[in-house]
């Protein structure tokens, strides 16, 4: 069986830390790519990161089902945030108890899929989904008339 290659680019950001906050997700696959981008509410802008991490990992699954991903799907992970693939990778250690907490559920969906690695990525490489951080946010934030 061969295996399918993925590689996601995910962002977070917070408009005040903390404060409103977005996620953005560009999956990429053998055949197609598919743009998300979510409100997520209050959050630190650390939070809203892992939050887009753990949104990728699971609209992946979603999409190609649960038998392609355990044994199929090779997955890469770019982000422009050092913090957490840093922590991701298992190079910082993690202080804060939110943080800890989706830490463990990026680990939980990690066994999932045949492979995930984590890496950082300049900003610049990642406008795809920071773009939909920033239009998600902006689209909300007009809603409230802030």
């Amino acid at each position: 069986m061969s295996n399918l290659k993925y590689t996601i680019y995910t962002d977070g950001g917070a408009r005040g830390n903390p404060g409103p906050a977005a996620i953005g997700v560009v999956i990429k696959g053998p055949a197609e790519i598919k743009k998300y981008g979510e409100y997520i509410g209050e959050a630190t802008n650390n939070e809203a990161e892992y939050r887009a991490v753990i949104f990728a990992l699971k609209k992946l699954k979603q999409l190609i089902g649960k038998e392609k991903s355990k044994n199929e799907a090779e997955v890469e992970v770019h982000a422009d945030s050092e913090l957490l693939s840093s922590q991701l990778n298992g190079e910082y250690k993690i202080k804060e108890k939110k943080l800890q907490q989706l830490f463990l559920e990026v680990w939980n969906l990690k066994q999932d899929f045949e492979s995930v690695v984590f890496k950082y990525i300049p900003r610049e490489d990642n406008r795809g989904a920071d773009k939909l951080v920033n239009q998600t946010l902006d689209k909300e934030l007009s809603k409230l008339d802030l």
